[in-house]
């Protein structure tokens, strides 16, 4: 009898070392995923940023330009590329929430300057400015999508750390909950845009 529960408790034993190896290998290749799609976030916004001084240079040198709002996007643009060099793999919940204040205030001046613009007919026509314009809207597209699978990955990764018995495991080997990009509070609401001076 002693040889039959000693072979029991070993395959049990087995079984479950063979399970936390299985776990553990999908909680890394998950949490990859996560890294790389972050990844592909700041390479997003690195383009974004390597865009700004291209459309601030051209600004300046067609239009008679209000010095403060240049110097504003210098500023932010500053910001946003420091948050952009800091640290590998997955950021802490507050440093994507410091990331995206400096994402989000160059975006804001980005198009506060886009929108003074408006007011410059000669620099709106011209071929520079218009080709800028339009690799700005696809940097904005490709952060877009960068963000929704960044937060897809999350979410797969989350379930996996928090599901039953593959949560047990993820606490063993130190793997936590990881949280995605969040609208930022009133983008629920209709923004007007008024080209009146």
């Amino acid at each position: 009898m002693r040889g039959k529960t000693s072979y029991i408790l070993g395959a049990i034993i087995l079984l479950l070392v063979g399970y936390g190896i299985f776990t553990f290998n999908r909680l890394v290749s998950r949490e990859e995923t996560v890294n790389k799609q972050w990844s592909e976030i700041q390479n997003a916004y690195q383009r974004r940023v390597d865009l700004i001084p291209n459309l601030v240079n051209i600004v300046q040198g067609a239009a008679d330009y209000e010095r403060e709002t240049i110097v504003q996007v210098t500023e932010a643009r500053n910001r946003a590329e420091q948050g952009l060099a800091t640290g590998a793999g997955i950021p802490t919940d507050a440093a994507i929430l410091q990331f995206m204040q400096a994402q989000n205030g160059l975006a804001g001046i980005t198009n506060k300057l886009l929108l003074q613009v408006e007011r410059y007919p000669e620099l709106r026509g011209a071929e520079s400015f218009a080709g800028l314009q339009v690799q700005l809207e696809g940097t904005e597209r490709r952060i877009k999508f960068a963000r929704k699978d960044f937060n897809e990955a999350v979410q797969g990764y989350n379930q996996l750390v928090r599901g039953f018995p593959s949560s047990l495991f993820a606490r063993l080997f130190g793997f936590p909950v990881r949280s995605g990009f969040q609208a930022d509070a009133g983008t629920d609401k209709v923004v007007e845009i008024n080209f009146k001076p």
